[in-house]
């Protein structure tokens, strides 16, 4: 029998007070690379606009060196939006890796199984039904998601939640909710189905640092109970009785680690509207790039952070006057995504 040229290094690191963590050299070295790259396209995107700067000047303007009128500008009008993108890209690729793990399918995804929709009813009943403002959008989109999902679970659940259950679910689901928004659309006046359409695209624009502090309020509290619980998820990929086997307490993990990526959800959608493709691709990208086995969670919402940020660059960028939301871009590229994953999950004989 040939070796497995595919085994994986694995570093101990050990303090003196006897704790030992594991690090994987390749995921480390992705990771780091992943922050590197989400940081240069940051600085990218605050150079851009109407008023251009070098990357030098956004630089020495973030570092207090700047002119009176730059500090204006990056400050507080580009960096909210860069803020937004970082903190809505890592929430969807960590809420993607959750969902994924948990039903073992890489079809698991929040836009795929309802999550979004669930936010885009809450949002709409908030625009058709009261004139609602900014912030009781905001407010209405976080519940609609965190409802859409506790009914999938309860709906999904039977002595537990099966994988492939839950994505049918969600799916069924999914279809119901897109079906309530195009009744609320019809039933909209001529200037709230407009602004409803705008918020349904998903965009970045026009972001302040109203809108920054409630993400970063949900990946202050909710990331570190996703990574706390990321062992469990591991050891939920091999199954529920190899993981009951391992000391895992399997419900109480998964309800855990999905509440709390339903929530992220929830604040990602409410801060930028229903960004499709980072929480189904980020996930993907970054198992194949650190090649580990298990969710890959730093790894992904890493991956999510910088897909986002870089999309909103090219959306300024690739279509000349005619600058299109985030949400148009990611849209286009996450149906191509799709397709290629159910071309190549279909080819491995999974679905």
């Amino acid at each position: 029998m040939k070796a497995d040229r595919t085994t994986k290094t694995v570093k101990a690191l050990r303090t003196r007070g006897g704790l030992s963590v594991r690090v994987d050299p390749r995921a480390a070295l992705v990771v780091l690379l992943l922050v590197a790259g989400a940081l240069a396209a940051s600085v990218a995107l605050i150079g851009t606009g109407d008023y251009p700067m070098s990357s030098a000047a956004v630089v020495r303007t973030l570092t207090g060196g700047g002119t009176t009128a730059q500090e204006f500008i990056v400050h507080d009008l580009r960096l909210p939006r860069v803020l937004v993108g970082l903190l809505v890209g890592a929430s969807l690729g960590l809420a993607g890796a959750v969902f994924q793990s948990v039903s073992r399918n890489p079809l698991g995804s929040p836009d795929v199984i309802g999550l979004a929709q669930g936010s885009t009813v809450g949002a709409l009943l908030v625009i058709v039904l009261f004139q609602g403002d900014t912030t009781a959008v905001a407010l209405g989109a976080a519940c609609g998601g965190i409802v859409s999902g506790a009914a999938i679970y309860a709906l999904a659940w039977k002595k537990g939640v099966h994988g492939h259950r839950f994505v049918l679910v969600g799916i069924a689901m999914s279809a119901v909710l897109v079906a309530v928004i195009g009744y609320l659309l019809t039933k909209a006046s001529l200037t709230d189905a407009a602004r409803a359409t705008m918020w349904m695209v998903g965009s970045l624009n026009g972001r302040d640092w109203e809108q920054v502090w409630p993400p970063a309020a949900a990946c202050a509290v909710l990331v570190p109970v996703v990574l706390g619980h990321g062992r469990g998820l591991k050891m939920l990929e091999m199954g529920d009785d190899s993981a009951y086997a391992l000391g895992v307490a399997v419900e109480r993990t998964r309800l855990v680690s999905m509440g709390a990526a339903v929530l992220l959800t929830a604040a990602a959608t409410a801060a930028a509207g229903p960004i499709s493709f980072i929480a189904l691709a980020a996930p993907q990208l970054a198992r194949r790039l650190t090649r580990s086995p298990g969710p890959g969670l730093t790894a992904a919402a890493c991956t999510g952070a910088t897909l986002l940020v870089t999309a909103d660059w090219a959306s300024q960028h690739l279509f000349g006057a005619d600058r299109l939301p985030v949400g148009a871009l990611t849209g286009m590229l996450g149906g191509g995504y799709l397709l290629w994953l159910l071309f190549t999950e279909r080819k491995a004989g999974r679905i």
